[in-house]
């Protein structure tokens, strides 16, 4: 039983550590393209 319930508090602990990797890549990602959208937006004022 103790094995049971520390393989499930190491599951959680795995799935919560991942998701908010999951949600900090997303972040990354969206600044990203939000400075590639800027730079578009200032070249083509430029031409």
């Amino acid at each position: 039983m103790k094995h049971s319930i520390a393989f499930l508090m190491l599951l959680s602990m795995v799935y919560l550590v991942g998701c908010n990797t999951i949600h900090g890549a997303g972040q990354d990602i969206e600044r990203g393209g939000e400075a590639v959208s800027d730079t578009a937006k200032e070249v083509q004022k430029s031409m």
